[in-house]
């Protein structure tokens, strides 16, 4: 029996998806709904730092040409007074031009049979007929908010990229973890710019100006460059739970959410979106909680056991909380 699966978002995940069911099962109809004119190059295509790791599972989702902006072999993570350097291996990471890496995605999407209906924003879920809905609206997820199940631990973030930048180095990025609320990172963009993506992050209901935090840090570091973009919002921190409900299944931000510490979100929703596809394909939606649970609960419980103790630490003080991260930092790599 032909099926229709309609896919809500032509971002990292619902196109991963859209890939992963026509792979598995051409004869399956799929329309992925894209509420922006244009796919990738839209006000929602550079929401994120646009860190990425090809390595092991993810080497499926490996950018080429143009997606790639800089090749990274160096993670340097400052946590309060103590620096941790991870070197990675060539051709493991990378900064992506993330509307770039849509567009490539979205090619090999139309590619295999799939249509992309763009300026198509879906509103309510009962707008969409296929037996199947895979939601990768983002956070907070369309479908989510209208059926109430819009749970999850969430953070925030703002963003600057600067053009010309006196802190651009191509092949590293740098993370720092401050304490009480969160963390700056440093990411190399465009080298024809010298740009560089520069944001701060925090979780939970932090009363701080994020936008002012950041003014702060650059005069601090004395960073210069000229600003050409700015974004930011909402982060989901690990799983954000229900995985599935009834005939939906929701991925990326909607899903699965990003690492709960450093915010990493790109393979998450990458794979997410594969794995989704894979079960309805397969006619085993239900198995899809399942597989995403192997594969990522180990990391979220111990990410969201350290969120929960470092806001406890927080009465004791930032120092208390700057420990507990240095710890952590010296018994696993997970922070990078």
């Amino acid at each position: 029996m032909l099926i229709k699966v309609d896919i809500v978002g032509g971002s990292l995940s619902g196109l991963s998806a859209a890939i992963s069911l026509k792979e598995t099962n051409p004869d399956i109809d799929v329309v992925v709904h894209e509420k922006h004119k244009t796919i990738g190059y839209n006000p929602e295509g550079r929401r994120c730092g646009e860190a990425h790791s090809v390595e092991g599972e993810w080497a499926k989702w490996k950018p080429v040409g143009k997606s790639v902006f800089n090749n990274i072999y160096h993670v340097e993570t400052l946590v309060g007074n103590k620096q941790f350097i991870l070197e990675r291996k060539p051709g493991t990471s990378c900064i992506l031009n993330r509307q770039e890496f849509i567009c490539q995605l979205a090619r090999d999407t139309a590619k295999r049979g799939a249509a992309i209906q763009t300026n198509d924003k879906i509103t309510s879920v009962t707008e969409l007929d296929g037996e199947y809905i895979i939601d990768g609206s983002g956070c907070p997820s369309t479908i989510k908010r209208e059926l109430g199940l819009d749970t999850g631990i969430k953070g925030i973030t703002y963003q600057q990229t600067l053009e010309d930048s006196n802190v651009f180095i191509s092949d590293t990025v740098k993370i720092m973890f401050i304490g009480v609320f969160g963390y700056y990172w440093i990411f190399p963009r465009d080298p024809k710019k010298k740009e560089v993506n520069l944001g701060v992050g925090a979780l939970g209901n932090i009363p701080y100006d994020l936008k002012k935090m950041l003014q702060t840090f650059k005069e601090e570091q004395n960073i210069t460059g000229k600003v050409n973009y700015v974004t930011g919002g909402l982060i989901p921190a690990g799983l954000q739970r229900p995985l599935r409900y009834k005939n939906i299944l929701f991925v990326g931000d909607a899903g699965v959410g990003t690492f709960p510490v450093t915010g990493q979100g790109i393979y998450r929703a990458l794979i997410s979106g594969d794995v989704a596809g894979n079960c309805i394909a397969q006619g085993r939606p239900e198995k899809y909680p399942y597989v995403i649970n192997q594969k990522f609960i180990k990391w979220d419980v111990i990410g969201k056991t350290l969120i929960r103790m470092n806001y406890a630490l927080q009465r004791v003080g930032p120092q208390a909380v700057l420990a507990s991260l240095q710890y952590f930092a010296s018994l696993s790599d997970m922070i990078h």
